[in-house]
């Protein structure tokens, strides 16, 4: 089967005011695969995953130089409409965010917002997506009880269903299990192979024994620039680069 790459990153800096800290990335990232970032904390990984669906915009005075592309389609095009591109690339924090409303509620937010009033489409919605996110089963008969109420790991499974709700095509995580204990992260870790047979997923994540047990690709970054990408147990087991086999044995980071 030939690989398509569902985004392709070409020359990409980024900029804090005047302050350069993405230097120039290009990089593929292929469809329905798990493509991992890594590097110490301060080395872009988040930045450049926010780049992918344009968080960035929201912080003042940035700006970016260089393409992204999805599906061929530049997303810094002016006449991208960014939420559509937001609803299109989906994004699962470090922390998980639960609003402070029913577990119903929580999914059924983004179809609501696209315009979906009918309860019954939004109820089921709301059991796909829950499905989708392992959830389903332990929610089913509390669907009116608050998000918060639920434990971290079953929170940070809703905030992904949420995401499904509005049937994303590509899946960003910044470092979704670090607040959680061995037991969920291993439900996520379980939920994320599931998933990339649907989605693309690109996940920043400090674990590296995370990366090398989820990941198809792994891309290690350091100070802002990309130092070396491969397919993930080649990167682990034989790194090209010094510094990349310094990271990753623990001489820094």
């Amino acid at each position: 089967m030939v690989e398509r790459n569902k985004i392709e990153v070409d020359s990409l800096s980024f900029f804090y005011d005047d302050t350069k800290t993405l230097h120039d990335v290009t990089l593929q990232i292929p469809e329905r695969e798990i493509f991992a970032l890594i590097g110490p904390s301060g080395s872009g990984k988040s930045t450049f995953l926010r780049t992918l669906n344009r968080m960035n915009d929201l912080i003042y005075k940035t700006r970016v130089t260089g393409k992204i592309k999805i599906d061929g389609q530049d997303i810094y095009d002016p006449k991208v409409d960014v939420v559509q591109l937001r609803s299109a690339v989906g994004m699962v924090f470090q922390k998980p965010n639960p609003f402070p409303t029913s577990i119903f509620d929580n999914v059924a937010y983004g179809p609501r917002a696209h315009g979906i009033k009918d309860k019954k489409k939004l109820t089921a919605i709301v059991e796909k997506s829950l499905r989708q996110a392992a959830l389903w089963d332990e929610v089913k008969d509390r669907l009116d009880e608050s998000g918060t109420s639920l434990s971290g790991g079953q929170q940070q499974r809703l905030c992904i269903a949420r995401v499904m709700a509005v049937e994303p095509d590509i899946i960003l995580m910044d470092e979704p299990t670090s607040a959680l204990d061995p037991l969920a992260t291993a439900r996520i870790e379980d939920l994320l192979n599931e998933l990339k047979k649907d989605y693309t997923i690109v996940i920043v994540t400090h674990n590296m024994e995370q990366a090398a047990r989820v990941s198809d690709k792994t891309a290690f970054f350091l100070d802002g620039a990309l130092i070396e990408i491969g397919e993930t147990y080649q990167l682990f087991t034989n790194p090209a680069k010094q510094e990349t086999e310094d990271y990753i044995t623990g001489k820094f980071g």
